[in-house]
């Protein structure tokens, strides 16, 4: 009965994974103590979501298996196998992809037979060996250190000073050097995000990439990010925007705007926002009579909570949420990542300053309403 199973697991694998005409086939061998019928995902990061989406799953049979479909553009993946925590990543593109891997070490997985993969193991292969000479520096410094060799100590440090300003390079480095290679636009897309580099120098970056790769969804996203960070910044007039006040009305910025206002991105799940709410409090009654106005979007995901946070933490000013956490219209208009986030204003509704806190948000309201 189970070489039946098994056989019939193999048929299924096997016709299920035909390649298609211009498609992608992945060949699989997945090493280490796994049982025949394990589940193997092949799954994509959504952003939308937040979390790894399963698009296809098969089996393991005899320690291999296979999948195969078609793609418009090279987007990366990750394989996952049921009863192990690791997931392997993986660039999908036309073509047949060769897999290889041991069922402890996933990180260290070989993915060749296509030139996004190729370049993708070269990155990879080059940014581990860069953090097993940090490592074995960071050992012999500690060892040095212990053992109070300072000569060792001082001719070490400077040799490890020289590294991580190497590493830091690495990402840019190779993203000049690289522009028709899908990795290049996922590091700048999350040198994008948080903000490593000047925007300035993010849109030049990705103006090198080749056609292919400017059709990818990480360049599109870099696109998306520069343009909103040109809407946002310092000196730009605040998009408007409107949203369901917690009676349900639709307020807009433009309704709300004072000789200085604040926007306000927060959440009653986010406890540096609730540690920061006593001194926008503050700021608040301090200034609302002299021309203070502050609209509060949160990014919750439970209205309930959000209107419990109001109450509790007294936040007296106007507040709107979809109540869509990061995927709520408001954030994703001034590009939210994190929060607590904050845009000061003018009179005209021009930003004049961001992400103000503590003494540093009431000096500048002080100074402007003086």
């Amino acid at each position: 009965m189970k070489k039946l199973i098994l056989s019939l697991l193999t048929l299924t694998v096997l016709s299920c994974n035909t390649v298609p005409e211009n498609g992608f086939r992945i060949e699989g061998q997945l090493r280490g103590d796994l049982e025949d019928s394990t589940l193997v995902f092949l799954r994509i990061n959504d952003t939308l979501q937040r979390g790894m989406v399963t698009l296809d799953s098969t089996y393991l049979v005899n320690g291999s298996f296979e999948f195969s479909g078609e793609t418009k553009m090279p987007e990366l993946h990750y394989l996952s196998f049921d009863g192990i925590r690791n997931a392997a990543a993986v660039i999908i593109e036309n073509g047949t992809i060769e897999f290889k891997a041991q069922k402890d070490s996933l990180n260290f997985a070989k993915v060749k037979g296509t030139e996004q993969n190729k370049m993708f193991m070269e990155f990879m292969d080059e940014r581990n060996r860069m953090q097993n000479i940090a490592k074995t520096f960071s050992d012999d410094l500690r060892r040095a250190n212990a053992a109070n060799d300072t000569a060792t100590v001082n001719s070490l440090r400077e040799e490890y000073f020289e590294l991580q300003e190497k590493s830091k390079n690495f990402n840019q480095e190779y993203i000049e050097s690289h522009p028709n290679a899908l990795m290049s636009a996922l590091l700048l897309y999350e040198m994008a995000q948080r903000k490593t580099l000047p925007i300035e120098d993010i849109e030049k970056l990705s103006q090198k990439f080749s056609p292919e790769i400017q059709k990818t969804r990480p360049a599109k996203k870099i696109k998306e990010l520069v343009e909103t960070a040109k809407r946002t910044k310092i000196g730009a007039v605040a998009p408007d925007f409107s949203g369901p006040t917690p009676d349900g009305k639709q307020l807009a910025l433009n309704d709300v705007k004072g000789k200085v206002t604040l926007i306000d991105f927060w959440a009653g799940w986010c406890r540096p926002c609730r540690m920061e709410n006593p001194n926008i409090v503050s700021v608040y009654e301090k200034y609302k009579d002299k021309g203070l106005e502050i609209i509060g979007v949160s990014l919750d995901r439970n209205r309930e909570q959000w209107l419990q946070a109001i109450e509790d933490d007294g936040l007296e000013w106007n507040q709107v949420s979809n109540v869509q956490y990061f995927q709520g219209p408001i954030a994703q208009l001034y590009n939210i990542q994190a929060i607590p986030a904050a845009f000061l204003l003018d009179e005209n509704g021009v930003i004049i300053a961001k992400d103000l806190r503590g003494p540093a948000l009431e000096a500048m309201v002080a100074e402007l309403l003086k």
